[in-house]
């Protein structure tokens, strides 16, 4: 099929928007500003509490609204002011408003782009153009970590966050670069059922909160991201323990690098096997990775091993970032609820965040890092043996052979 290439270039340059502030703010609050690790865990969990709070509504307005376009863009510009905000501003209040106004225009980045992605392609191109849009995402995100660890060394410290900014220019120039009349938004929305016909009027909101199939997932998601969420500022703090900013930031990258180099695999992997194998089996295998990654994490302190291990996060969060979006399109197809439903399971990945961030970060005030990553590790063990248990195959192709005589 062909891809639509505006989007992939509103992908590329929304990696480092979406991968947002947080572990470069992490190590710049601890380094350069001498914030307490509670402090810095408030810091970043006020992002995804505000994300948290208006995701829903979001996903809700994304599938009313006719100028998804404009919406992003100016969600996009949002993070860029706030960005550079930070670096101009030191008062805990600034950047905790900052940290607000960012957590705010992310709840609208994601579905937008989603409900994009489904108006332009339809479902029966959706799964290829979303492989397409998270490898060119991860690229966008793995240059820009690049980008980041060159100037944190060589310029300043805090050429990161002018880096988000200037990555959200091209984000908008993208943007508009696509077509306003060839987005349906009646499919961007859900409204097409796995037929092929396209319901004007949304489903009632019993007929999501009714579907066991999305409390399972629903479930899932949480203790995905609360397992998942703190890995990566714990092991940037622990970096950057005993070193300057500069070198912190330039290893936390090394690190991101590492991760989405393999996120790019596992998107181009699912893209080719999440309509062949089904989308459970793959979704197991995110969840399976970050216990393991929590356990090796407490194993060794050199900088190279760490940077290896968080390779795996790639493992993880490719095939998470991917099977979310095939999945909810699975349980909503006809609904019309698409990205209403994103924007109510987006938001229980903000509460996994949260906790994961606001919890971890008080676990190692009391305790230790190796105490951190192992209680990470149990809640992702529990959500893979909940997932594996109760979640049911979503895929259109299996599910229909199963309801065959």
């Amino acid at each position: 099929m062909t891809l639509n290439k505006p989007l992939l270039g509103v992908n590329f340059f929304a990696g480092d928007v979406l991968a947002g502030l947080g572990p470069y703010l992490a190590i710049y609050l601890l380094s350069v500003l001498k914030w307490a690790p509670g402090s810095i865990g408030i810091a970043l969990a006020l992002s995804t509490i505000c994300t948290v709070i208006v995701q829903t509504p979001a996903g809700g307005i994304v599938d009313t609204v006719r100028w998804k376009r404009g919406l992003l863009a100016v969600c996009a510009m949002t993070i860029a002011v706030s960005a550079v905000a930070i670096t101009f501003f030191h008062s805990s209040f600034a950047i905790y408003a900052a940290q607000m106004a960012i957590g705010v225009a992310l709840a609208f980045v994601g579905p937008a782009i989603a409900a994009i992605t489904l108006g332009l392609v339809g479902p029966e191109k959706f799964t290829a153009q979303t492989s397409a849009n998270q490898a060119w995402n991860h690229a966008g995100n793995m240059i820009a970590a690049g980008l980041a660890a060159g100037i944190a060394l060589w310029i300043s410290v805090l050429g990161v966050f002018w880096l988000i900014a200037m990555m959200t220019v091209g984000m908008v120039v993208c943007i508009w670069m696509i077509k306003a009349d060839s987005i349906d938004h009646d499919v961007a929305r859900g409204g097409e059922t796995l037929e092929g016909i396209v319901e004007k009027q949304p489903s009632g909101f019993a007929t999501l909160i009714n579907d066991r199939r999305l409390r399972i997932f629903a479930i899932s998601v949480v203790l995905f991201h609360f397992a998942n969420a703190a890995m990566l500022p714990l092991v940037s703090q622990k970096l950057s323990e005993n070193s300057d900013a500069e070198h912190g930031i330039a290893f936390t990258s090394a690190c991101i690098i590492a991760a989405q180099l393999v996120m790019i695999l596992m998107a181009l992997f699912c893209g080719w096997k999440a309509d062949v194998w089904g989308r459970k089996p793959l979704f197991l295998l995110a969840f399976a990775v970050l216990p393991i990654r929590g356990v090796l994490f407490t194993l060794g302190d050199e900088a190279v091993y760490l940077i290896a291990i968080q390779a795996l996060d790639g493992v993880a969060n490719g095939i998470f970032a991917m099977l979310f979006l095939l999945i909810l399109a699975d349980i909503t197809a006809g609904t019309g609820r698409f990205n209403l439903s994103q924007g109510a399971l987006a938001t229980l990945v903000g509460v996994g965040a949260s906790l994961s961030n606001l919890i971890a970060e008080e676990v190692v005030g009391f305790t230790n890092y190796t105490t951190g990553f192992l209680m990470l590790a149990a809640v992702g063990l529990i959500g893979l043996i909940i997932f594996a248990l109760f979640m049911p195959e979503t895929a259109p192709h299996i599910t229909n052979k199963t309801k065959e005589p």
